[in-house]
């Protein structure tokens, strides 16, 4: 039996074997591997809604940087001030000014002279020209918001973690200092602020940062003591990983993504409140002006030149729509659903 096998025994020829390159393989692309990120940034783009508040906080970013570089006039001087721009312009064969009569609510009439039918949105009542106002004003309200936002997601994401890990003792102190400063309400902040500092951007930011941290760090905390007991943090502690290497070198690449959504939510809320502190007179000091300080000149000339209070009524909600629209594309995407998936 032996003999027979082996003299049956098959022996491979070149001719049995195909390189792997010339088969004709279809990949199942549907469930092709791919990054967590990559993941997210698709689930975010198949949100229309996410795609256009992407869309309409670009174009105001935009038009905040560049619009009044733009408008040939400046937010702080008179159109009728003489300036290099002003007169640039009328050497290019812009059209004068041409004298507006409004009504007033009682039905009596008057001329604004300051009134410039060549402006897109006319002057305010000190003949300043609205479009570089209400854009310069845009300008400083992100700014304002970015900056704080940023700090404060370094302070509050660290305090959120730092007490959330470490528990017990450490984590009761730290949690009533929080509940301390979220009791004191904002205005009073400021006030107390304004004794000590002169009004402006500074004022605002330093208050702003005294009371936004607070929500970053709750949402840090939550998602580090739902982290915390997870395998891999136990296995870097048995390989004898320090402290603040576990916290953010382990688990904070974990808990990105709600952090990062609460940003995009905390952004508008940053803008809101300087818009806010500036409508009180707490804020931006003339001739600087914000989203707030615009709103606040409209509102004291709304019965004559209700125009005024319009574009940066409008261009207020834009940047709150978009920034919430964003938001909650990001939560969506960062923990879609499973019907999404």
């Amino acid at each position: 039996m032996s003999d027979i096998s082996v003299k049956n025994e098959y022996t491979p020829v070149k001719e049995d074997f195909e390189l792997l390159e010339q088969r004709d393989i279809n990949t199942d692309k549907n469930f092709a591997s791919q990054s967590y990120w990559k993941g997210v940034a698709i689930h975010f783009f198949r949100n229309r809604r996410a795609v256009v508040g992407l869309v309409i906080v670009a174009m105001m970013i935009l038009l905040a940087v560049f619009a009044p570089m733009l408008s040939g006039y400046q937010y702080d001087i008179s159109v009728k001030a003489p300036n290099e721009k002003g007169k640039m312009k009328k050497a290019i064969g812009i059209p004068p000014r041409v004298p507006a009569i409004h009504e007033m609510v009682t039905g009596e009439k008057y001329d604004d002279i300051f009134s410039d039918l060549t402006l897109i949105f006319g002057t305010d009542d000190n003949g300043r020209d609205l479009w570089t106002r209400v854009w310069h004003g845009a300008r400083v309200s992100l700014l304002i918001a970015f900056v704080t936002i940023i700090i404060d997601m370094i302070i509050g994401m660290s305090y959120g973690l730092i007490s959330g890990y470490f528990g017990g003792m450490t984590d009761n102190i730290m949690q009533r200092i929080v509940e301390i400063a979220n009791s004191i309400p904002r205005l009073v902040i400021v006030s107390v602020l304004a004794i000590f500092m002169a009004k402006g951007i500074s004022l605002v930011i330093v208050a702003l940062l005294l009371t936004e941290w607070i929500g970053m760090s709750k949402i840090a905390r939550a998602e580090m003591l739902k982290m915390k007991e997870q395998e891999y943090v136990l296995a870097s502690r048995t390989l004898g990983a320090r402290n603040g290497h576990i916290i953010f070198k382990e688990i904070l690449p974990n808990t990105i993504g709600p952090i990062i959504t609460q940003v995009m939510f905390s952004i508008p809320t940053a803008i809101f409140t300087e818009a806010f502190l500036s409508f009180v007179g707490v804020g931006i000091v003339p001739p600087e002006c914000s989203i707030g300080t615009l709103i606040s000149d409209g509102f004291n000339n709304i019965t004559t030149l209700t125009y005024q209070i319009i574009p940066p009524i409008i261009v207020l909600a834009l940047l709150m729509l978009g920034f919430n629209f964003i938001g909650d594309g990001l939560r969506e995407a960062l923990a879609p659903k499973l019907e999404d998936m």
